[in-house]
C-alpha cells in the first residue's frame, strides 16, 4: 500500500494530491451531510495520461479508488466510503474545441456545467442541460449520472446530449471515442456504457456534447393550477398551442412556494391568492415565431377551461430569473425546515395524479403530520417525492422511519412501472435496492458488463452495481 501510493504521487507530481486531513475533508462529505468517508489520499490529475498512469497503478496492486467531480451528488456515488484513494477531476477543466458549424463542444470532465454554458453562448449558442447546480458541478459528472434538469421535456437527459466520450478503462487503457458524428452505425455505440454508469467501467476525463442554437425569444409564466390533472391537461394544451415549444414544465405545491419565500432572501410569492398547486413553464422560439401569442393565447384558453385559475408571465429577463429562483431554491429552502426524507422517482407522466393521491396519505399513515413536498419536472414525469418532519424537533423520530418510508414509496412506484431513481442515480443509496426493483436478467447483465470492463472490482466499488442475489 505505501509503496502503491508514493507511485501515484510520483504520477501527478506536488501539485496533484493531498495527503491533508484539512484539504481532503470537504471532499468526503456530501451536501446533505447523510454520507461521509474517509481517504489516504486526495489525487488531483491534471491531464488524460496521469489518469491512465494511475489507474494502471491502482488496477496492478488492486487499488480501489473513487472518483469525484463537482461533490454535487446527492446518493453518495462520489464518496469513498471504506477508505478508497479519491481522483478529483477538478484539475481537467479545458474546453479542447468549440465547432460553431457543427454545433459541438469539446470539454474536459472537470469543467464545470456553467463554464460549458457561457462557451456556448459567446458563440450565439446553448447547451440546453440546465441544473441548480451548474456553478459547481461538472460535465463528467453530469454524464457519469446522466443528469436531466430542468429541460428534458425538450432537450432530453444528457444522454441525449452527448456525441463522443474519452474514458480510461480500469487497466489504464485509454478509450478515446471523442466523434463529432451524429450518426454512426458501426457498432455497439461504447460511449452509452459509461453514460450514467457512476464511474464504475471506467473513469471519464473528456466529453464532445451537441449545441443547440440559442432561442431568440423565452416566454416564461407561473400559473396557478387546481390540482395536478389539471396541471397535465395544462401541459398538453401548451404543448399543442406552441407546437411543442415547451423545454420546461415544472409543478410545484403551496407549501413549497410557503418554505421558499419563508428562508430564501429576495423571493416573494408572484400572485395575488394562493392556490394548492402551481406550475413554472417555459417555451422558446426563434424571433418570428409568434412565440408570445401563441402562448398569451394558449393560457387563455387553459383559464376558460378551468386549467389555470391565475398566472404571471415575466416582461423580462429579470422576472423570469425570479421565477425560476422560487422553483430553483425548493432544495435549499426544505433544509431550513427541518429533516427531510427525499426520493427522486418517475413514473409515467399521466399516473402522477393517482400516484399523489395513493402514494402521500401512505407515507402520512406511517408518520402522521409529515408535510408532502412533492414538485419537479412533470413533463417528463420525474418527480422530487419529498416529506419534511412534521415540526421543528421532530427530526430524529421522523428520520428513524426513513427505511419504512422509503421502500412504500419505492414499492408504490414500482406498482406503478416508474423508477426508483429518476435522475439522481443509484449510489451508495439505492444499489441496495435495485435486486428487489430489476429483474434478474437484468442484474445478470449489469453485473457481467461491470466485470467486462473492471474485472478486478477496483472503480468506485459498492456503488450501482449490486452483488446480492435478487430477493
Amino acid at each position: 500500500m505505501t509503496d502503491a501510493i508514493a507511485r501515484l504521487k510520483e504520477v501527478v507530481g506536488t501539485k496533484g494530491f493531498s495527503e491533508d486531513p484539512v484539504e481532503i475533508a470537504p471532499y468526503l462529505e456530501e451536501w446533505r451531510s447523510k454520507y461521509k468517508g474517509n481517504s489516504p489520499l486526495l489525487l488531483k490529475p491534471a491531464t488524460t495520461s496521469e489518469v491512465s498512469a494511475i489507474l494502471a497503478i491502482c488496477n496492478e496492486t488492486r487499488m480501489p479508488i473513487v472518483t469525484q467531480g463537482g461533490n454535487t451528488g446527492l446518493v453518495g456515488g462520489q464518496i469513498p466510503l471504506h477508505g478508497e484513494v479519491l481522483l478529483s477531476t477538478k484539475r481537467l477543466n479545458r474546453i479542447r474545441a468549440l465547432d460553431e458549424s457543427g454545433m459541438t463542444l469539446t470539454a474536459e470532465a472537470g469543467v464545470t456545467l456553467a463554464v460549458v454554458q457561457r462557451a456556448a453562448e459567446d458563440k450565439r449558442l446553448m447547451f440546453p442541460l440546465s441544473l441548480a447546480s451548474e456553478g459547481s458541478c461538472t460535465i463528467g459528472g453530469n454524464i457519469a449520472t446522466n443528469a436531466g434538469g430542468t429541460h428534458v421535456l425538450r432537450y432530453g437527459m444528457t444522454r441525449a446530449l452527448v456525441l463522443g466520450i474519452e474514458a480510461v478503462l480500469a487497466d489504464g487503457r485509454v478509450l478515446n471515442l471523442l466523434r463529432v458524428l451524429h450518426k454512426d452505425n458501426s457498432g455497439y455505440d461504447l460511449k452509452q456504457m459509461f453514460i450514467g454508469s457512476e464511474g464504475t467501467p471506467g473513469i471519464l476525463t473528456a466529453a464532445t456534447l451537441r449545441l443547440f442554437a440559442k432561442p431568440d425569444l423565452a416566454v416564461t409564466a407561473f400559473a396557478a393550477v387546481p390540482s395536478p390533472a389539471a396541471a397535465i391537461s395544462l401541459l398538453g394544451a401548451m404543448q399543442s398551442r406552441t407546437g411543442g415549444m415547451l423545454s420546461a414544465f415544472e409543478l410545484m405545491p403551496r407549501i413549497a412556494l410557503e418554505f421558499v419565500s419563508r428562508h430564501i432572501p429576495g423571493v416573494r410569492d408572484p400572485l395575488a391568492a394562493p392556490s394548492p398547486w402551481y406550475v413554472l413553464m417555459e417555451a422558446t422560439g426563434g424571433k418570428d415565431s409568434r412565440l408570445a401569442e401563441t402562448f398569451e393565447a394558449g393560457l387563455a384558453e387553459a383559464f376558460g377551461k378551468g386549467l389555470a385559475t391565475d398566472a404571471t408571465i415575466a416582461a423580462n429577463a429579470a422576472q423570469a430569473a425570479h421565477l425560476w429562483k422560487l422553483r430553483e431554491s425548493i432544495s435549499e429552502a426544505q433544509k431550513h425546515e427541518g429533516a427531510s426524507i427525499k426520493h427522486d422517482i418517475s413514473v409515467p407522466v399521466a399516473a402522477i395524479p393517482q400516484f399523489l393521491a395513493e402514494a402521500v396519505p401512505a407515507v402520512q399513515a406511517i408518520v402522521p403530520g409529515a408535510r408532502a413536498v412533492s414538485f419537479g419536472h412533470l413533463g417528463d414525469g420525474n418527480l422530487h417525492f419529498n416529506f419534511n418532519s412534521p415540526r421543528p424537533g421532530d427530526d430524529p423520530a421522523f428520520l428513524a422511519q426513513w427505511d419504512t418510508v422509503q421502500q412504500t414509496v419505492y414499492d408504490m412506484v414500482n406498482r406503478y412501472h416508474g423508477s426508483i431513481s429518476a435522475e439522481h442515480g443509484v449510489g451508495a443509496m439505492k444499489v441496495g435496492l435495485l435486486p428487489r426493483y430489476k429483474t434478474t436478467e437484468e442484474l445478470d447483465a449489469m453485473r457481467a458488463l461491470k466485470a467486462a470492463f473492471d474485472p478486478l472490482g477496483i472503480l468506485n466499488p459498492g456503488k450501482l452495481v449490486p452483488k446480492v442475489l435478487k430477493l
